[in-house]
């Protein structure tokens, strides 16, 4: 099997499999002004690409063809379906060829680490924004589906041992919320979550809470400018949130923040108490 045929078939398989894949099109080309078209280029003409670096079909040119396998690994990661523009060869700043990556990937990943009040309301709006939700923790009294109905799974685990089970399939797409307060079990997940490459790694606590958590997973290892970085602590967004569900919506928006690049007031930048009066 070739051509159209096979990149139909090897879509279809990774789709049946949950790999992520995206598919290249040229949806439009601009003619040059003797009328030509872009150089080997045809309407129509697909690239299928799948991580880490496999493309099947052809857009016209090798040129064109790795340019746009490297924005299709991009979008890949990103989760977005995308229009990109270039020139016949895959020059930058160019028009001559639109092409429509759409990304299949499968959804993004919301694991909160805790069996607490707080995690069924964040559960839930995880769920409905998306997210495939998992809620792990480590005694099996509190970790149940009954209490969590809005989880696609419920692990009875230790978070930094279930960590490690996952910790290759998580990317800049997924989330990690510790809403534990207990540094037995704060610890060791912020620390194995710093060693994967989740988007967003979030903590709940008061001030006084982080304080203790920054000192002890200093101890611990981490290292500060990372930590600086990549931990929102204390978690959310500074709307004024009290109950469960107020705090999961402002979770979800530093969530939602954070994966589009957009700078917002959150808890963790703010001064003073984290529940003002």
């Amino acid at each position: 099997m070739s051509g159209p045929g096979r990149i139909y078939a090897e879509l279809s398989r990774s789709l049946r499999a949950g790999e992520p894949v995206a598919l290249a099109t040229i949806t439009e080309l601009e003619a040059d002004p003797a009328g030509a078209g872009a150089p080997g280029a045809t309407l129509g003409a697909k690239l299928l690409v799948r991580a880490p670096a496999e493309r099947i079909g052809s857009l016209g040119s090798d040129e064109l063809d790795r340019v746009v396998e490297r924005d299709a690994l991009a979008a890949l990661e990103r989760g977005t379906t995308v229009t990109r523009h270039y020139g016949s060869r895959g020059e930058a700043r160019r028009r001559d060829v639109s092409v429509f990556v759409e990304v299949f990937a499968p959804p993004p990943r919301l694991v909160i680490f805790g069996a607490v009040d707080f995690t069924a309301a964040l559960a839930a709006v995880g769920r409905l924004l998306g997210f495939r939700v998992t809620v792990c923790d480590a005694r099996p009294v509190f970790a149940t589906a009954a209490r969590f109905p809005s989880a696609h799974e419920v692990v009875v685990d230790w978070p930094d041992r279930y960590l490690r089970t996952i910790a290759d399939d998580l990317g800049p797409r997924d989330a990690i919320c510790v809403l534990t307060h207990d540094t037995k079990f704060d610890i060791p997940a912020i620390v194995s979550a710093l060693e994967t490459e989740v988007g967003y790694l979030g903590a709940m606590g008061s001030r006084r809470t982080h304080d203790e958590r920054w000192r002890r997973l200093v101890e611990a290892g981490a290292d500060e400018a990372e930590l600086r970085r990549r931990l929102m602590s204390p978690i959310g967004l500074d709307i004024g949130a009290r109950t469960p569900e107020e705090t999961a919506v402002a979770i979800a928006a530093e969530m939602i923040a954070s994966r589009a690049g957009v700078e917002h007031p959150s808890l963790r930048d703010a001064g003073g108490p984290i529940h003002q009066r």
